[in-house]
């Protein structure tokens, strides 16, 4: 699969939710890392009320729609919605599709930006058209088989980086939101 921009314009910015390792790491066996309680209240006050893109194993790990917001499932598998009925989920088969269900259902709730979550496959196809990176930098390496796509830092303004105090058992970590740099070289 390539790198995906919307084939007809979006109204509402693009933005990724992740929280990775330092080796960009951010799941192992379809499951996060690390427990990290604030990272989760982050992404609920982020993310609720915006549309959700995501991908089939990640709606798989979660295990149930995430309430608030309108869940879009990206699948190849044309009966996917047949056999597993939720309340709360879409299903589309490309990001393309899932893009224009999201952003019609963003103009329609008034949400300011698409919130895509994930899995690695589906955060490469929409770097190209994300305007926005809410990351987690999670201060560990790890070994893990799923990934964040490496990103031209300097195509990115951070414009807020928050550095959280370590507690027992957890790794340090900082909330760090990009902006896409519309600079002229």
């Amino acid at each position: 699969m390539t790198n995906m921009t919307p084939s007809s314009p979006l109204e509402t910015p693009v933005a990724m939710i992740a929280a990775m390792s330092r080796n960009r790491v951010i799941g192992v066996g379809n499951r996060l890392p690390w427990y990290l309680p604030e990272d989760l209240k982050r992404f609920k006050a982020i993310t609720l009320g915006k549309p959700l893109v995501m991908g089939r194993k990640t709606f798989e790990s979660i295990g149930r729609p995430l309430p608030g917001r309108l869940n879009i499932v990206i699948t190849r598998d044309v009966h996917y919605f047949h056999k597993r009925h939720h309340e709360g989920i879409r299903v589309c088969h490309s990001l393309d599709e899932a893009l224009q269900l999201a952003d019609h259902q963003a103009l329609i709730d008034a949400a300011d930006e698409i919130m895509v979550m994930g899995g690695g496959e589906i955060y490469r196809q929409a770097l190209a058209g994300a305007e926005r990176l809410h990351l987690t930098e999670v201060d560990v390496e790890i070994e893990g088989d799923a990934y964040f796509p490496a990103f031209e830092r300097s195509q990115w303004d951070e414009v807020e980086r928050v550095t959280m105090a370590s507690q027992p058992d957890q790794p340090n970590y900082a909330f760090v939101e990009y902006r896409r740099s519309h600079e002229s070289g």
